[in-house]
């Protein structure tokens, strides 16, 4: 990986040198568009709208029209605002992790100690876990002044930048606003719904199928090129219930019950939930090994 960014966190007095790398990566099968008729490669070009002329993206600057002036910024106008000259993750307080609205994360990064010594780095790490805490700190990246959240993941910081509050639209539903009467028994069967789909998540075991589909798509035109039938790679496609209001609740709930548990092999007369056996197997006292007479 490759530090996108080199700054400080601060908190206090205390002055914790990092480097910063982005956490993710797209997975997505690269495309770029062609011409339909003739294959030819679709390219975009910053063209001035005065002379026609292609410019270089280093003699392209920004500027804010107000409907009657027009004020071109140039990059040298940008760098000097103090919050792009400013190199500080500060950290502004320190909250319980359960008041971050997941709705507001956005991009994640990576820190990495940048100095002789992670102590400090460590010491902040281990307050965080210890306090059962997150901080929210404040920055510049990029020619914008992000809030964040720092998190520990592991063994190393992660700074996860939040959406701010008027970035979120507000939910109005009017439907939502109508009175809805929900039986005990349906509540019963949702409620056993839920268990029977119940597990640990584990991020592994999921794939982004849309993704292999594609490459499957790509490989198999390489080697058959445009007389490829897809029926071939993938199968007669399926129609599929484009979905609907279910008009009985009950039955879709029980009917969904039972083939959810069928599908994880639960025994007809067995109504554990796949994850109180789970923890009912984790809480089971290993048996000690005698020792030899």
């Amino acid at each position: 990986m490759r530090a996108i960014w080199k700054g400080a966190l601060t908190f206090g007095l205390v002055n914790v040198p990092v480097k910063v790398y982005s956490a993710t990566e797209d997975h997505d099968v690269p495309l770029h568009q062609v011409h339909a008729s003739d294959g030819g490669r679709i390219r975009y070009q910053r063209i001035c709208e005065l002379d026609g002329e292609v410019v270089p993206y280093a003699e392209i600057d920004k500027a804010y029209d107000d409907g009657e002036r027009t004020v071109v910024l140039t990059a040298e106008d940008i760098a000097s605002l103090p919050a792009e000259r400013s190199r500080e993750i500060e950290v502004v307080e320190f909250v319980p992790t359960e008041q971050i609205d997941l709705l507001t994360l956005d991009r994640a990064y990576y820190l990495e100690p940048d100095s002789a010594s992670p102590k400090a780095y460590v010491l902040l790490r281990k307050t965080l876990e210890q306090t059962e805490r997150t901080a929210i700190v404040r920055f510049s990246l990029r020619q914008k002044t992000r809030l964040a959240a720092l998190r520990v993941r592991g063994d190393v910081l992660v700074l996860q930048t939040l959406l701010w509050a008027d970035e979120v639209r507000e939910a109005a539903f009017p439907t939502l606003d109508e009175p809805v009467k929900i039986s005990a028994k349906e509540l019963e069967l949702s409620a056993s719904l839920v268990d029977s789909f119940s597990s640990d998540f584990e991020p592994d075991q999921f794939v982004d199928e849309y993704q292999q589909e594609l490459r499957t798509l790509i490989d198999a035109k390489l080697e058959k090129g445009d007389a490829l039938d897809t029926s071939e790679t993938f199968g007669e496609k399926v129609e599929q219930d484009a979905g609907g209001e279910v008009i009985d609740l009950m039955a879709a709930l029980k009917a969904s019950v039972e083939r959810s548990r069928a599908a994880r092999g639960t025994a007809d007369g067995d109504t554990a939930a796949p994850a109180a056996k789970s923890a009912a197997k984790k809480a089971k006292p290993k048996t000690k090994a005698k020792k030899a007479s």
